[in-house]
């Protein structure tokens, strides 16, 4: 019950308030985004979400606009391809802000796997039947993979973990994982973009 009605009604009444915070935020970001490079404020990419259902993650475009869509998320911060403003919204993490979009889609949560590529590391198509089992939620902003291993940028090895999340979902470690990515969000550690 947990899962599927009250989680997904607790994530958009708080994804609702903190958009209603955030606007301020979101202006700022958009304008000195425009005016850093040309292109769109938004990046939108494919990812895999709940049963393999494909749809379109929000960022704050951090690339110049001619990179392609289908550039891998683990970036060398000298990288020629971010702009300067992205390297500091992607330092501190305010380019995952506008997933909370998606959270009103109802497309991710607050808490769960992150969302893999449609292609990356394979197809879901490809994926084994303990594999898919962390597909059975809505991908998340964060999860227990981000912050278990912060420093690990290698899908195969999140699977377990996420995995782990899934057969464990309560109220309590959504709660737990919340407040630990709620606090290290801004924190130069970056262990959202992936």
């Amino acid at each position: 019950m947990y899962k599927n009605i009250f989680k997904p009604v607790i994530d958009w009444l708080i994804a609702l308030m903190a958009l209603i915070i955030l606007v301020p935020v979101f202006l700022v970001v958009s304008f000195i985004i425009k005016v850093d490079s040309s292109g769109p404020v938004f990046f939108r990419q494919e990812r895999l979400g709940k049963n393999g259902r494909i749809f379109k993650i929000y960022k704050f475009r951090s690339m110049r606009t001619e990179i392609s869509s289908k550039v891998t998320e683990t970036l060398a911060e000298s990288d020629p391809r971010i702009t300067y403003v992205g390297k500091i919204i992607r330092k501190t993490s305010i380019d995952e802000l506008p997933q909370i979009i998606n959270i009103l889609k109802g497309e991710m949560s607050f808490i769960g796997p992150r969302p893999p590529l449609t292609y990356y590391p394979k197809k879901y198509e490809e994926y084994t039947e303990f594999e898919k089992k962390r597909f059975e939620v809505k991908p998340g902003i964060s999860g227990l993979a981000a912050v278990k291993c912060r420093e690990i940028h290698d899908w195969n090895l999140n699977i377990p973990i996420d995995v782990e999340y899934v057969n464990t979902l309560s109220p309590a470690i959504d709660i737990r994982l919340f407040m630990i990515s709620l606090t290290a969000f801004f924190r130069t550690d970056n262990i959202y973009s992936r």
